[in-house]
C-alpha cells in the first residue's frame, strides 16, 4: 500500500495539470483555433495556386499535408510554457516535490491533445481537396497519429530553451526545424509510397521508432531545459 500511494499521487498531479492546461486553453480559444485555421488555409490554398489538375494535386498532397501539420504545430509551441512563466506558475512547478519530468510530460500531452489531435481529426476532411484516395487518407491518418506526438515532444525542448526570451517563437522554429525534418520525410514518404502502390510499412516503422525515442528522452530533455532557462 505504501508503494502504491505515492504512485497514485504522482499520476493524480499529472492528470490534474493536464486537465488544468486543457481548461486554460478553452478560455483562450484563439490559441487553439489558430493552428487549425492555419492548417486548413494552407491546404486549401494549394489547389487554388497550382490548379485543379487531379494528378498534380495527388502528387503534391503528401508534402502539403505534412508541411501544413508541421507549421501548424510549430506556431503553437510558444504557448507551451509561456503562460505558466508569465504567471509565475512555472517556478512553482519546478519547485514542486513531484518529478518535473512527469509534469512536463503532462503538459506535452495537453499540447498534443489541443493541437495535434484536432489536426489528425480534421485531416480527412481537408485532404479531399488534394484529390487523395481513400488509401492515401488512411495512411495520412496513421502518419499523423504517430508523427504529431513527436512534433509536440521535440517542440517542447525548443520551447523550454526559449522561455522568457524576446522573439521566442522564431527561436523555437530555428531550434526544432532541423529535428522535425526526419518526421517530415518519413511521414510524407509513407503517403507517397502508398500512392505509388508500395508498402508504407518501412516509413511507418521508422516513425514509430522516432516516437519511442522521443517518448523516452524528450520529457527529460525538456525538464532539464526548463531548469536551465529559469536559473
Amino acid at each position: 500500500m505504501d508503494n502504491k500511494e505515492p504512485q497514485t499521487g504522482l499520476f493524480s498531479v499529472a492528470r490534474a495539470l493536464f486537465v488544468r492546461d486543457i481548461r486554460l486553453a478553452a478560455r483562450r480559444s484563439t490559441d487553439v483555433l489558430n493552428p487549425l485555421v492555419f492548417f486548413v488555409i494552407v491546404i486549401s490554398l494549394f489547389p487554388l495556386g497550382v490548379g485543379p489538375e487531379p494528378n498534380q494535386l495527388q502528387l503534391m498532397a503528401p508534402g502539403v499535408i505534412w508541411v501544413a501539420a508541421l507549421l501548424a504545430t510549430m506556431i503553437s509551441l510558444d504557448r507551451l510554457f509561456s503562460h505558466d512563466y508569465e504567471t509565475g506558475s512555472l517556478e512553482q512547478i519546478v519547485l514542486a516535490p513531484q518529478p518535473l519530468t512527469l509534469i512536463i510530460f503532462a503538459k506535452i500531452a495537453a499540447h498534443w491533445t489541443l493541437t495535434g489531435l484536432p489536426l489528425v481529426i480534421l485531416m480527412p476532411l481537408v485532404a479531399m481537396q488534394m484529390n487523395m484516395t481513400g488509401e492515401m487518407i488512411y495512411i495520412s491518418f496513421l502518419t499523423l497519429i504517430i508523427g504529431t506526438p513527436i512534433l509536440s515532444l521535440i517542440g517542447a525542448i525548443g520551447a523550454a530553451l526559449t522561455i522568457g526570451l524576446r522573439g521566442g517563437g522564431v527561436l523555437v522554429s530555428l531550434l526544432v526545424l532541423p529535428l522535425y525534418t526526419p518526421v517530415l520525410i518519413f511521414g510524407a514518404g509513407a503517403i507517397s509510397a502508398s500512392a505509388q502502390g508500395f508498402s508504407p510499412d518501412a516509413h511507418l516503422s521508422l516513425l514509430g521508432a522516432l516516437l519511442a525515442l522521443s517518448l523516452t528522452f524528450a520529457p527529460f530533455a525538456a525538464a532539464a531545459a526548463v531548469r536551465v532557462s529559469l536559473d
